[in-house]
This record gives structure tokens, C-alpha cells and sequence, in this order.
């Protein structure tokens, strides 16, 4: 079978590391590596035995397909290149910064039947996988996300850096409407929001409570669901998972005795796993686990949120 051929458009901290997946594909040849920082692109590019590139415009008719890692603000103009160039995408989170950005990168993708797979890496995190089987229309969620201060992300807000993860899980598993949303936050380090908490209500009466932060002293990456028969617990970071049921009644106190069942957890590599479900889109023509309308729903989301956080962080400052 011929290598498909692939780059890295972005070499910063997770891009390096999806450069490193490609590298150790046997079906892919890793063409090129670009980014605008050249002593980086150079020093990624010898590691892993390729080509340097400064100017992403100079792959068009060299590579299949591509994984776009850069910042946030130029998502829409990277994509669109390759998206018109007929190169396959995998661009990461978040989509876009605007939904019209977003719209039209998947209506590019659809005119020229290209796969269009958007990063929410989590949806491969196997503690996720774990409990899938035992998910049934959850009433509540209850997710947390914080970590410590890092500059890197920070072009954008927590909402669209972190949260974001949360909301595209929570989308898909909700699978409703959305009837209204409460959201509070603050700019703290940033002249964005740092950290923010979120309640989602839906149509379907389902609620979420969604909270990040990146200013946080520990790091955490969880999320809860409660529905009739169960209380489900993922721990993303940790990557383990449990299952708490309502028991007997205990006799001497009259209080149902919790049962707790650790959920066994593969181990895998989530961003190989992400990599690997691209390239099976391309070769096989298969839906994407993560498609752009799945961007875009997250992104609406976190939009509206980030709306309510300026609406409430202006009434502060204006002393109301």
C-alpha cells in the first residue's frame, strides 16, 4: 500500500507530539514539519528525520493530509488553505474562534470530500470509553477542569482553552438543545478569562454544571453524571472510572449501603488513537469520530458563555 503523506503545520508542545505519531507510522510518511518559529521547526524536523518548512503554503501537492496545531486565531485561515487544496484535515480544538469561521470550513470540507476531523482530544480518552456502556440519559453532569497557570493557550479565553472539552462531551451525550445558560468567571492573570463556572439547562431537562480554571494550585480533569440508577465517575486525568448503585438497606441505621464497581480502564495513547481514527476516515471513507458540526456545536456553546461571563465581569467593574 502507498504511504499517505502527512505534516504538522504547528510544532509547539502538542504539535511535537503529534510530529512524533506521524514519524512512527508504518502507512504514513511524514513529509514536513512548519511552523513560523524556524530554530523549533528545524530542531523538531531533525529529530524525527524530515523536512523543515517555514511556509505552510509550499506543501500544496506534497502531502494527503495534515494536523493543524497552531493557535487558536489562525485555525480558519490554515485549515481553509489545505481544506481548498484538497488535503484531509485534522485540525485541533477549538474549531474555530467564530461560528462563521467554522461554518465555512466544514462547508469547504463537504464541496471538496474531504475529511474534516476537529481535535477534542478527550473523546479518546479510554476512562470515557470505559463507562460509555453504562451512560443512560443522564439527569446532571458535574465536570471540573483546572490546572496551573502555563502561557500557552491563552490567546483565548478558559472557556474556549478548557472548557470547551467538557461542553463538546457533555453535546454529545445530552444530544439536546439547549434551553438557557447562567455563567460567571474572571480575568485574573489574563486579559481573558482565567477561570469560569457555567450552568447548562437543556430541552430535554438534563443540567450541567461545567467549571475551569487555569490558575488553579492542582491540576484536575474530571467529570460526574448522575442518572436513576447510577452515579458515574471519570477521572480523565488519572484516567480511571467508577460506577456508585443504591444497595440493600442497611438494618441498623436504615441508610442504602453504596455499591462501588471500579470500571477497568485500557491504557492507550490518546493522541495516537486520535491520529489512527483520522487516517481509517481518509483510507476508508468512514465518519469522523469528531466531526466539524461536533466543533461547532462545542464552540456556539462556549460562545454564549463566554457572552454571559463579559455580560457579568462588565457589570462588576461598572459597580451595579
Amino acid at each position: 500500500m502507498k504511504k499517505l503523506r502527512a505534516a504538522v503545520i504547528g510544532v509547539g508542545y502538542l504539535g511535537n507530539f503529534h510530529a512524533q505519531k506521524y514519524a512512527g507510522l508504518n502507512f504514513v510518511e511524514l513529509v514536513a514539519v512548519s511552523d513560523n518559529d524556524p530554530a523549533r521547526c528545524a530542531e523538531i524536523a531533525a529529530q524525527l528525520g524530515t523536512t523543515a518548512v517555514e511556509d505552510y503554503r509550499q506543501l500544496v501537492g506534497k502531502v494527503d493530509l495534515v494536523s493543524i496545531v497552531v493557535p487558536t486565531v489562525a485555525h480558519h485561515d490554515v485549515a481553509a488553505f489545505f481544506l481548498k487544496h484538497g488535503v484531509h484535515v485534522l485540525l485541533e480544538k477549538p474549531i474555530t474562534t467564530t461560528v462563521a469561521e467554522a461554518t465555512d470550513l466544514i462547508a469547504i470540507a463537504e464541496k471538496n470530500k474531504l475529511v474534516f476531523q476537529v481535535g477534542h482530544l478527550e473523546r479518546f480518552n479510554p476512562a470515557l470509553d470505559a463507562v460509555s456502556g453504562v451512560l443512560n440519559r443522564p439527569g446532571f453532569i458535574d465536570a471540573t477542569r483546572v490546572a496551573s497557570y502555563k502561557p500557552r493557550g491563552t490567546d483565548v479565553s478558559i472557556v474556549l482553552d478548557l472548557m470547551v472539552h467538557d461542553l463538546d462531551i457533555i453535546n454529545t451525550i445530552i444530544g439536546s438543545e439547549v434551553k438557557s445558560i447562567s455563567a460567571s468567571g474572571a480575568c485574573v492573570y489574563s486579559s481573558t478569562p482565567d477561570i469560569a463556572n457555567a450552568r447548562i439547562e437543556f430541552k430535554n431537562g438534563a443540567v450541567a454544571n461545567v467549571t475551569a480554571s487555569r490558575i488553579s494550585l492542582q491540576g484536575e480533569r474530571s467529570i460526574r453524571f448522575f442518572q436513576n440508577d447510577a452515579y458515574i465517575s471519570v477521572d480523565f486525568q488519572n484516567r480511571k472510572a467508577s460506577v456508585c448503585r443504591k444497595g440493600e438497606i442497611d438494618s441498623a441505621n436504615g441508610v442504602p449501603v453504596p455499591l462501588v464497581e471500579e470500571i477497568a480502564v485500557s491504557q492507550r495513547d490518546q493522541i495516537l488513537a486520535e491520529i489512527e481514527a483520522f487516517i481509517d476516515s481518509v483510507l476508508t471513507g468512514k465518519p469522523v469520530v469528531v466531526s466539524g458540526q461536533d466543533g461547532m456545536k462545542a464552540l456556539e456553546m462556549a460562545l454564549l458563555i463566554e457572552e454571559k461571563i463579559y455580560e457579568n465581569i462588565a457589570l462588576l467593574q461598572a459597580g451595579a
